[in-house]
């Protein structure tokens, strides 16, 4: 299946450089993913020998259990692929630059929360509010520098695309916005990495999804924005190598955190809030599921401390599967569903 995906994925590349002038997705996809897949090929068996092994939550389903000692910090060797294919697309468009240094930068933020979790050996690495100021300060960072080179909005600074013509004019406001943007989206994509293979084809898939929006809503398109998403959904493709059931090897919140600071990125330097939004559906209903389950539990507490579950666990992907849907089947149908909310993407284009 996860060939299967590629396949879907490769095709919708072709057929975009055949049909649409100035396209340019399938060279940095394919080269992405064979380079990501040499990388893993050659760098898990160094993360296992380096014993850079999973720490599995004792709460989480019993099934995954087994899953301890699988090599994490995966990302280490798949987002820089990714990075350095799509800055090459267009080395000389600044912001691929910038681009790419929010996405290292959230990646070493993951990098350094995984490496205290595996000196620990605890789930747990950075505290929850060292993480957040950590992002944030990149992020506004980010911001800082797209608003110095006016590339945040649309046709007017602080402008939000919208389908039917319609635009949101933030103005300032898109700076909080942003901030907000960083912060909900690399944490969803964080909560999202918790099946083999879920987070890295939902990623691909939601990478493509905006390199094809991004050569489609007219202008000439931004060939350059839209080959570094091509290669990122490559480098994440590439992973699926030894990511599929039974993964060989975890991304980590160094994968999960880089691929969401990514995402938020070109969403804001293309005008691409509200395709991300939709095409990143499945990141928005596991980030959804943390919250309320954590909302419901605390405002039914009773005395003993126990409160109601609005799920059998969070985040969804877990639900469903402490209710007897397989782990592949789980994770087959969340990139069926990705690809759904791309294609309706395709069609909702904000101006």
């Amino acid at each position: 299946m996860a060939a299967l995906l590629s396949l879907v994925l490769l095709v919708g590349a072709l057929a975009s450089d055949v049909l649409v002038a100035n396209s340019a997705l399938t060279i940095p996809l394919l080269v992405s993913a064979l380079v990501s897949a040499g990388v893993l090929a050659w760098g898990v068996p160094r993360l296992r020998q380096l014993k850079l092994g999973q720490v599995i939550r004792e709460e989480g389903p019993q099934a995954h259990l087994s899953k301890a000692g699988t090599p994490t910090m995966g990302g280490l060797l798949v987002v820089p692929v990714g990075v350095l294919v799509g800055a090459w697309i267009s080395p000389g468009d600044p912001r691929l630059l910038a681009t790419a240094a929010i996405t290292a930068a959230y990646m070493a933020i993951g990098a350094v929360d995984d490496w205290r979790s595996l000196t620990r050996r605890t789930n747990t690495g950075l505290t929850p509010r060292g993480k957040l100021a950590l992002q944030a300060l990149a992020a506004v960072a980010f911001l800082a520098w797209a608003a110095w080179g006016g590339w945040l909005g649309g046709g007017a600074p602080g402008d939000v695309g919208l389908p039917l013509g319609w635009v949101l004019p933030l103005g300032l406001l898109i700076w909080p916005l942003g901030l907000f943007v960083f912060l909900a989206e690399s944490n969803a994509t964080n909560l999202t990495d918790g099946l083999d293979g879920l987070a890295a084809g939902c990623g691909a898939v939601v990478f493509s999804g905006m390199a094809l929006q991004l050569m489609l809503r007219g202008n000439a398109g931004d060939p350059a924005l839209a080959g570094f998403c091509a290669a990122m959904a490559g480098c994440w493709l590439g992973f699926l190598t030894q990511n599929r059931h039974p993964a060989r090897v975890f991304m980590g919140d160094t994968g999960s955190l880089a691929m969401g600071a990514a995402l938020s990125a070109v969403a804001l330097l293309s005008n691409s809030l509200w395709p991300l939004l939709l095409m990143g559906g499945v990141f928005l209903a596991e980030s959804l599921s943390v919250i309320l389950q954590v909302w419901v539990f605390k405002a039914t507490k009773g005395p003993d401390g126990q409160g109601r579950r609005l799920f059998r666990m969070a985040p969804l992907h877990h639900h469903f599967e402490l209710g007897g849907l397989p782990e592949q089947g789980v994770v087959l149908a969340f990139w069926g569903i990705s690809l759904g909310l791309v294609l309706l993407g395709l069609v909702l284009l904000p101006t």
